[in-house]
């Protein structure tokens, strides 16, 4: 099963074009959506769940038209939003029971059976009979991603899943998000590129509702090896590197900015290469073509 998007817009009612002629193809596994906020992740997520409306475009899941044939979508559809809220008062096991009876899940066994495997794949299992407003952050994200494999979705969403999260939290959710993308497709919507850099085989970057580059995080950091050069420069001569060379990250070491150009070859002496990764692939996208800081 393949979801194949074409050629897809959405604009607000406040003028604000979220999306334009966005057009992928996205195949079983992880999928990296990567993107700074606002640059129309979100826009496209709930496009895809059918919580909102297109102005133009298709999508298809399948032989499903996602537009038009949202209950089927909903059938096979796991979502977790960036604002995932929880009933504090309720506890994991009483609230994954009745998700389950609005999915139409009628047999009481057969609830309690899923229910059960559930939180122990989410490992939730010893805190099954805690209220809900009681869980960590990453508790509450791997409850969601619980509610979320109800009815085995052939495709899961997760938006922005690890923003908050502690290390040792946003460990234990990629290990889940990475065995639940063997079997299923699950679009990983983020701006952290370490993520995608973790789990994903595939991926695309988009701003400003725009699709910049789709392929795997492997092809994109080899297009660019050679071209990263990094410099510790002063503080004053910053402004002449953004004004005069192609910036596209910057970052202070004991106070002392260092730059990072994408360019062809050597800007100068002062600048050595550096061995590409997704980071760069990243800013190279969103700011390669101006001279702006990441600040």
């Amino acid at each position: 099963m393949e979801l194949i998007i074409q050629d897809l817009n959405k604009t607000y009612a406040n003028g604000v074009q979220a999306l334009k002629d966005v057009s992928l193809t996205i195949k079983q596994g992880m999928f990296g959506l990567l993107g700074p906020n606002g640059a129309g992740k979100s826009s496209l997520m709930r496009t895809i769940a059918t919580l909102q409306e297109a102005d133009s475009g298709s999508i298809t899941l399948g032989n499903i038209n996602v537009l038009t044939q949202k209950e089927e979508v909903r059938k096979i559809l796991g979502y977790l939003p960036q604002e995932f809220g929880v009933y504090p008062r309720v506890d994991a096991v009483t609230l994954l029971d009745h998700l389950a009876v609005l999915k139409g899940i009628k047999n009481k066994n057969e609830r309690k059976q899923l229910v059960d495997a559930l939180l122990h794949k989410t490992n939730l299992w010893q805190a099954r009979n805690k209220n809900l407003g009681g869980y960590s952050g990453g508790m509450k994200q791997r409850f969601g991603i619980a509610q979320a494999l109800i009815a085995s979705p052939k495709l899961i969403i997760v938006d922005e899943p690890t923003a908050g999260l502690d290390p040792a939290e946003r460990n234990r959710f990629l290990n889940l998000l990475s065995e639940i993308g063997e079997n299923t497709i699950v679009i990983l919507s983020t701006h952290i590129v370490e993520d995608v850099k973790e789990l994903c085989t595939d991926m695309a970057i988009i701003n400003k509702g725009q699709v910049l580059y789709k392929g795997s995080p492997m092809d994109a950091i080899a297009e660019i090896e050679g071209k990263v050069w990094k410099k510790r420069i002063t503080k004053a001569e910053l402004e002449h590197y953004r004004n005069s060379m192609n910036v596209i990250s910057e970052r202070l070491i004991a106070g002392s900015p260092e730059i990072t150009v994408f360019q062809e070859s050597k800007p100068d002496d002062g600048f050595h290469l550096t061995d590409a990764d997704l980071e760069d692939v990243y800013f190279t996208h969103i700011f390669g073509s101006k001279k702006e800081s990441v600040a």
